[in-house]
Formats: structure tokens, sequence, C-alpha cells
């Protein structure tokens, strides 16, 4: 078998105690569902790195696909589509055809959190791969936050601090090192269901992506 790219953690990652012990629970729980590290989806050549948080139980850590099967997928891939980054139609499973188009869909973290809550360690631990990731994708210009730690962990994997550049939903930042960062509220049932965040307002920040780069 062939070594995983260095973007990509290994499969039955064990860099974190708390995160391999929950997907081998998952394992014994749900033995057909993916349970080993989510990697990412989309061309290493994109221009746009959509960065996540982590996996959810029964959406990416089922599917092995980043968004896929739960109802963050079912705002992030249609929105998708409608701004332009992505092509076909979204299945809420691997193999529906849906194909990203100038963007790549990744997590800060590449496993399943017990609650959804990955640890300030657990974060640290993983940004190598998200470190590699950027570093591999020589045409990229923006990347998307969806969410503060989301946010947070793209500042730290470039150095910088994180009061230059707040997280805010809709702002779009200019960093130093030439890129694009810009944030949304995460697109989970629970910032849809009280209303913080809305599909028009996620749709806002595609579509202000779109103009940026073009």
């Amino acid at each position: 078998m062939a070594a995983p790219e260095a973007h990509e953690p290994p499969a039955d990652c064990r860099r974190c105690p708390r995160l391999a012990a929950f997907r081998d629970d998952n394992r014994r729980a749900h033995p057909g569902f993916h349970n080993d590290p989510v990697p990412a989806f989309g061309p290493l050549d994109a221009r746009l790195l959509i960065v996540g948080l982590a996996p959810g139980l029964k959406g990416a850590n089922r599917t092995g696909r980043p968004f896929t099967g739960d109802y963050a997928g079912d705002l992030l891939y249609p929105s998708l589509i409608g701004a332009g980054f992505a092509r076909g139609e979204y299945g809420a499973r691997p193999g529906d055809g849906l194909r990203p188009e100038g963007c790549r869909i990744t997590n800060a973290v590449r496993c399943v959190p017990p609650q959804n809550k990955p640890t300030p360690e657990e974060t640290r631990s993983c940004r190598p791969f998200l470190e590699a990731e950027i570093a591999a994708m020589g045409e990229l210009r923006a990347l998307l936050a969806l969410g503060r730690i989301a946010h947070d962990a793209v500042l730290r994997t470039f150095g910088l601090k994180l009061a230059a550049h707040p997280f805010g939903h809709g702002a779009v930042h200019e960093l130093p090192n030439g890129l694009l960062l810009a944030d949304s509220y995460h697109c989970s049932r629970y910032n849809v269901n009280t209303g913080r965040l809305t599909p028009a307002m996620f749709e806002a920040v595609l579509a202000e992506l779109k103009t940026r780069l073009g």
C-alpha cells in the first residue's frame, strides 16, 4: 500500500489518543462507517480551500467525505453548486457525482471528536496536515473558514496573530502572505435553526469570494 500524502493523515492515525479511542468505540458501534481520518475533497490545484471544524459522527465519519451525510452538507454543497464552485448534484454520499470546481474542502481536525468538540491540543496536533495541504496547493488564493475554530486554525498555521485578524461572519482578511481569508459562521443545523446563519448569508460569502477570485 502506498504511503499517504503528507497532507493526509495515515489511516488509523493515533496522534490524538482521545480521538483514536473514540474511533475505536465507533468501529465497534458502527462497523459500516468510515471511522478513520477523513481526507480532503477536491483538486489540489484549486484556488479556494474551505476549512471546517471536524467530521460529524454520522456525517463525514460515516461517509468518508467532508460535510457529506449531515445537515451542514445540505447547505454547503448546494450553495457551492449555485456559486459555481461545484458541479453535479449533492446526493449526501460519495459517488453521487458531485465535483468541486476550483475549490477543495477539508477540516482543521480530520477525525471525529466526541460531542463535535475537539480540544485545543487536538487542533494543534492535526495542524501539520493543514500546513502540508496548504503548501501542496500551488494555485491557492483564498481560504474560507467555517467558524471561529477553523479561522483560528488557519491563522495559527500561518503563524499570524489572532487579534490582528478577528473572526467575523462575512469578513475578508488580506493576509500578509498575499492570501485572502474569508469567514462564515459554520453551516451547522444549530446555526441555521437559530437564525444565526441563513442560506442567503452563506451564499453572500461565496458570492464575494467568487467576485474576488474572478
